[in-house]
């Protein structure tokens, strides 16, 4: 159960008493991260690393062992989320990203992953158990498996009980990019973009919105690169 009347991290606090940002909003992103995977995957999702990333085209990403320990002794998924796409939404919203990327970590570690990160039919029933509703188009009646997809709260599911449990605490986002992302020019049909690999620098080219993985090192190549 989730403890409540806790003294949490705030940027309202007294000048002789010190609270470094970094500190309270990773803190607040790993309580959530903690309390999603306690009261919807029964605690068996591994210790991932939250970041915060601009990705266009995204609310946030799940990604395999994107980090290495300096020391070679261990690897680290990332789960990151996209500040951007903060700016007008509700705190339960973006919970909502940060709950639809767990469900990847969770099929990752426990179920049969589709390629280059298309939402298959086992992530939509776990989404669907979990009590959010997969549709491509975020609303009634969307596809609920595809490569790029939203999702809706299911009402009364267990999603909605337990972002209530971590409210009720007082828990929420301080933080959210200061502006969206400017106007871009619409890409054109024939497009390309370029794709790169962060481990070893394979390049590939394709649309932007286009999700590609590096087979040889299994993590998502970013555009840009």
């Amino acid at each position: 159960m989730s403890k409540r009347g806790r003294t949490r991290g705030s940027y309202e606090r007294q000048a002789d008493q010190p609270v470094a940002i970094t500190t309270v909003e990773s803190g607040g992103l790993q309580e959530a991260y903690d309390h999603f995977n306690r009261e919807l995957f029964d605690s068996v999702l591994p210790d991932v690393f939250l970041t915060y990333q601009r990705k266009a085209h995204s609310f946030g990403y799940f990604s395999a062992d994107r980090f290495a320990a300096r020391g070679g002794e261990f690897r680290k998924h990332e789960v990151a989320l996209n500040p951007d796409a903060f700016v007008g939404q509700t705190d339960q919203q973006v919970c909502q990203t940060l709950v639809h990327e767990m469900t990847h970590v969770w099929q990752h570690r426990w179920g049969a992953p589709a390629a280059r990160g298309y939402h298959n039919s086992e992530w939509a029933g776990r989404m669907k158990a979990i009590g959010l509703q997969p549709s491509s188009t975020g609303m009634v009646g969307g596809k609920e498996t595809g490569q790029k997809m939203l999702d809706y709260v299911i009402p009364g599911g267990r999603f909605e009980r337990a972002y209530s449990e971590l409210a009720a605490t007082g828990w929420k986002l301080n933080l959210q990019s200061a502006h969206g992302p400017g106007p871009t020019k619409p890409p054109t049909a024939n497009s390309k973009t370029k794709f790169s690999c962060s481990n070893c620098g394979q390049n590939a080219w394709g649309k932007p919105d286009l999700a590609v993985t590096c087979t040889p090192c299994r993590i998502e190549m970013r555009a840009g690169g």
